[in-house]
């Protein structure tokens, strides 16, 4: 089996981890790409897996990395939440033997094409979590116009507007209000942040839509893509998100099921603490 090793050798103990994991893992199979500064092109080299030190955000840098060649990536969780990580550093040497004997499953997940008419000039990028674009300093409210292939579906009085992909949905979306998609479901989610009216709300479309927002009105607006990429807007900019045509695929092993990573990361569907019948209640 062929790996790539990425990373960021920014956070905390991911070059450790890396180092001490190489040479196992040069003992299970070929390492073709060992790149902790994402300095190295992989369109020019194949791999059968890639796997990925940190949290999330290494995760979607190395989806970024890989652009419009996108290997299964394994996360092997050095970071606060891990949400697609799945894998901590203790049990990569468990699962790596079961990845070579071919027990696992690849899951497919939407990406997007983002094109922006920034303060830069034109800008185009590949994401996976989301697209915001939202007010900067001073922090007036903004107005943005939304379109979906071509008509206009909306006009927004907030902070900002998010559209993200079903694995986005459980990130700023999420903090938003937004609602939880499954993971492998094909449809973007369109967010706004605080909204200024009773009427704005969330809503769920196709992902074979082409979404636009215009900024019509703000004195300073920015674009930020995955939490990583921000690009300042100019008023009368767009910003236009589609499918992209590539997807990220991402490595699952036996026991992490969605719905489980939902419950032990972000504690969904835990029941309530209800105080035991039995039990005299405590006096104030």
């Amino acid at each position: 089996m062929r790996f790539f090793v990425l990373g960021n050798a920014e956070r905390p103990n991911v070059r450790r981890e890396a180092e001490k994991l190489l040479p196992w893992l040069q003992q299970q199979g070929e390492v073709v790409v060992f790149d902790l500064e994402q300095k190295v092109n992989l369109h020019d080299h194949d791999a059968d897996v890639a796997l990925v030190l940190g949290g999330d955000g290494a995760i979607l840098r190395a989806a970024r990395q890989m652009g419009r060649k996108q290997v299964p990536v394994l996360g092997i969780n050095l970071g606060k939440l891990g949400f697609l990580a799945d894998v901590s550093p203790s049990e990569v040497r468990e699962v790596i033997p079961e990845l070579i004997a071919g027990n696992f499953r690849v899951t497919s997940h939407l990406m997007f094409d983002c094109e922006a008419e920034t303060e830069e000039g034109p800008r185009r990028c590949l994401g996976l979590n989301e697209v915001v674009v939202q007010s900067g300093p001073p922090f007036h409210m903004l107005e943005l116009e939304l379109a979906i292939n071509g008509e206009v579906a909306s006009t927004f009085h907030g902070d900002g507007l998010i559209v993200s992909t079903p694995v986005g949905s459980t990130a700023h979306g999420l903090s938003a209000g937004g609602p939880i998609l499954g993971q492998e479901l094909r449809a973007f989610v369109v967010t706004p942040i605080c909204p200024h009216s009773l009427t704005s709300r969330t809503i769920v479309e196709s992902a074979d839509k082409q979404f636009t927002i215009m900024v019509s009105r703000g004195t300073n607006s920015y674009l930020v893509v995955d939490g990583q990429e921000v690009w300042r807007l100019p008023v009368r900019s767009r910003v236009t998100v589609r499918e992209a045509a590539v997807s990220f695929r991402l490595v699952k092993v036996a026991g992490r099921s969605y719905y489980r990573t939902l419950h032990d990361k972000l504690n969904w569907g835990a029941t309530p603490n209800y105080r035991n019948d039995h039990e005299p209640p405590t006096s104030s």
